[in-house]
């Protein structure tokens, strides 16, 4: 196949591309660097620099005749949404329209799309979620998700464009920029290895579904072969609150760090946890790597970088 993978210089997207091209697949990555770094670009792929909402991208699909898109591209910092809802919208809603027109003028089959589990779900009513529980997103970040999911539902009904969505639980994993992504295992290892103290927000106690970035990518390449359209949770239904992750991480640094709290972030979700039964049924997919192995094997990744 040929495929367009977005945002293809990113954390998760980069993996992915490493996948469908390990497969033999014939892979275009769009990523404008804005987040995205040109170490993660796999040198099999081609590599155009441009942004989801430039007028180009209709010359790109017109040129290339794409089978799949792979929609990873998004301003995806909920703080940031929070301050500019309207750069927030402009790429994850006006970006993916513009994919999506381009998608039915040229034909593309499919249409995979990277949306959020806790974003979109907001505070839960029960857990784990499933892809049926209420969607109250608390962020223009999420609400922007959740918007491109029903525009999804628009283009499969009128123009008959297949969709896969994936909502993401908590990804986490070698290249994720501590920087540039809202990522805590990141910032958490970073620091720690630099000899840095990072704070933890309020008591700690809050937590997240942390999915491995090598088990998400898995869900990606299963998507390849499933000829409908469809939602999916991706996630370990494993709640892991900010304490336990400081602790496993502190140990794998060797940092031997003791804690510290800060103020607790006002609007913070409190707890979040999605099950992935539904995928697993449908495509077999389900997660391999534990918390404990993942964030070893992320820590391990992260002493090589700095040691290059």
């Amino acid at each position: 196949m040929k495929i367009l993978v977005t945002g293809g210089a990113g954390f998760i997207a980069s993996h992915i591309v490493d996948a469908y091209i390990a497969k033999g697949h014939e892979v275009v990555v769009v990523d404008d660097l804005s987040t995205g770094r040109e170490s993660n670009l796999n040198p099999k792929a081609e590599f155009v620099k441009l942004n989801i909402q430039d007028d180009k991208i209709s010359e790109l699909f017109k040129s290339q005749n794409f089978d799949v898109v792979n929609h990873h591209a998004a301003q995806m910092d909920v703080r940031k949404s929070v301050d500019d809802p309207r750069f927030d919208a402009s790429i994850n809603v006006l970006g993916t329209l513009n994919l999506l027109e381009n998608c039915q003028k040229t034909n593309v089959k499919k249409f995979i799309f990277a949306s959020t589990g806790g974003a979109v779900y907001g505070e839960q009513e029960y857990f784990p979620a499933d892809e049926k529980h209420p969607t109250w997103p608390l962020s223009p970040y999420g609400i922007t998700k959740l918007c491109c999911e029903k525009y999804l539902f628009f283009y499969k009904q009128v123009y008959g464009l297949d969709h896969i969505i994936l909502r993401y639980a908590n990804v986490y994993g070698p290249r994720q920029n501590p920087h540039g992504e809202a990522g805590v295992v990141a910032i958490f290892t970073e620091r720690m290895l630099d000899g840095a103290k990072p704070v933890i927000n309020g008591d700690g106690k809050q937590t997240r579904d942390y999915v491995f970035v090598h088990d998400l990518v898995r869900a990606s390449v299963m998507a390849l072969d499933y000829d409908t359209s469809n939602i999916f949770n991706i996630g370990t239904g494993v709640e892991t609150d900010v304490n336990e992750l400081f602790g496993h991480i502190n140990t794998f640094t060797n940092a031997n760090i003791e804690e510290k709290h800060g103020e607790a972030k006002m609007g913070e979700q409190l707890r979040s946890c999605l099950t992935a039964k539904k995928i697993e049924t449908v495509l077999g997919w389900k997660p391999e790597i534990t918390v404990r192995e993942g964030l070893k094997q992320t820590v391990e990744y992260f002493k090589e970088k700095e040691t290059k």
